[in-house]
């Protein structure tokens, strides 16, 4: 029995919104993932994603019905202009708004009969808005919870110890800079930084020549916790409000110069691309799964990370791809090259635990806040999460249709991520595009 389960999850639901019928849609009327747009007025707007176009939540408030609480956080998302006030309401409320859009959406219910009379006014295509970060990010916080990016990139530097003794026991993170979290589609300027090749040279200054991609998952926080109060990790997920797509930018060559002793500063802060719908943890109960069984052998969690229900359902079957198009790609007309396929399921730490270990210290979390899982990688070649990988470390160049190659990122060069979840039974829903497009600044 899948937990979380209700009405809204029907496979055989359907839409009047002719675009959330097709097989390929990422946002059938099971997805409703949250979203804020600006509106042809010039308004922020929260919206909901449906086919291809987004249906305006106060627009539709009549029609939706929502109680006082919920009217109230829908006018503070447009006064804001972010979903904070209503993530911050909690998981009932999510719920709430979830059942209301789905009938509304529905081809068989009175008041879809009734909201599609008015689509016109209540409905916009996605092309005609401009697709921003869904919240206020306060604080970004990226972790390193996938065992294969970290025993893939330890090879590389200790091949005979390629994790440190920390990893199986805690989950690793760093603080990073949320002033620039930017949303999909913004041009990623080519960071400058020291470097030093040489080892017996001084090291100089200027652009990054190993530019790189991370692909990532995000969870964006709900509901908070007052400071010194830890969140226990069997209610960690009531304060998670819905997962994204996050690229993580790195630069590498400044990375290998600045990082220790204390880590990614530089060559982590000058971007962030996050993707522009948050997809609730509601919309992703049917695809919940265990995550990957520790190899015999391996500590278990200790007690303020162990939870059963955690450990039997605490991820989900959601399958991930990095996309590159090249300026000369472009230029011919050819379609984007997968570089990599990789499953969620495969991380060793989960959100849950993530949350609980941040706040093991009495740190506190607020609305919004975003939580990276670090890059998501598997054992084979095509499922490694960053170019540091796919290529590792530059040695085992990418072959692209065009004849060019790829160690790192040149100027010109897009990438796209995306992320799906299917299973036997259920509607397929998607993520939508996390894509950013290289400039040499």
């Amino acid at each position: 029995m899948i937990r979380g389960l209700d009405e809204t999850h029907r496979a055989d639901l359907r839409s009047w919104v002719a675009s959330a019928e097709r097989a390929d849609t990422d946002f059938p009327i099971q997805n409703l993932p949250l979203g804020c747009v600006r509106a042809p007025g010039g308004a922020v707007e929260p919206v909901v994603a449906i086919g291809d176009a987004v249906l305006h939540l106060l627009a539709a408030r009549d029609l939706l019905r929502p109680d006082g609480e919920l009217a109230s956080a829908l006018e503070a998302c447009r006064s804001v202009g972010a979903l904070n006030p209503l993530l911050a309401l909690g998981h009932g409320a999510m719920r709430r708004l979830r059942a209301a859009t789905s009938a509304l959406l529905r081809d068989d219910t009175r008041e879809g009969a009734h909201a599609r009379a008015r689509a016109s006014t209540l409905l916009s295509p996605m092309t005609e808005v401009g697709l921003l970060l869904p919240v206020h990010v306060g604080d970004y916080t990226d972790f390193y919870a996938s065992i294969d990016h970290a025993t893939n990139v330890g090879r590389m530097f200790r091949p005979d110890n390629p994790l440190l003794p920390n990893y199986k026991w805690v989950p690793i993170g760093y603080h990073g800079r949320a002033s620039s979290i930017v949303p999909s589609g913004t041009t990623i300027q080519r960071p400058a930084g020291q470097t030093r090749d040489d080892p017996n040279a001084a090291p100089a200054v200027g652009p990054s020549r190993r530019l790189d991609y991370e692909l990532e998952v995000g969870a964006v926080v709900g509901r908070g916790n007052a400071l010194g109060a830890p969140i226990p990790i069997g209610s960690a997920e009531s304060h998670v409000a819905g997962l994204c797509l996050v690229n993580d930018w790195s630069a590498r060559d400044i990375q290998t110069w600045e990082y220790q002793p204390l880590g990614p500063f530089l060559a982590k802060s000058f971007a962030t691309t996050m993707s522009p719908w948050l997809v609730t943890l509601e919309a992703l109960s049917p695809f919940r799964t265990a995550p990957a069984a520790r190899a015999p052998g391996d500590p278990s969690p200790l007690g303020y990370l162990a939870d059963d229900e955690d450990a039997t359902a605490g991820s989900w079957e959601l399958e991930l791809e990095v996309w590159i198009v090249t300026q000369r790609m472009r230029a011919s007309g050819l379609p984007a090259f997968r570089v990599s396929r990789a499953r969620f399921d495969r991380m060793y730490w989960t959100f849950a635990q993530m949350v609980a270990h941040h706040t093991s210290n009495g740190c506190n979390l607020r609305p919004g806040d975003l939580l990276a899982s670090g890059t998501v990688s598997g054992p084979g070649a095509e499922s490694r999460g960053s170019l540091l990988e796919r290529t590792w470390r530059g040695t085992e160049p990418l072959a692209l249709p065009t004849g060019e190659t790829r160690r790192f990122l040149e100027d010109g060069d897009e990438v796209v991520m995306r992320g799906v979840c299917e299973r036997a039974g259920f509607r397929r829903i998607g993520f939508g595009e996390c894509r950013g497009i290289v400039s040499a600044g």
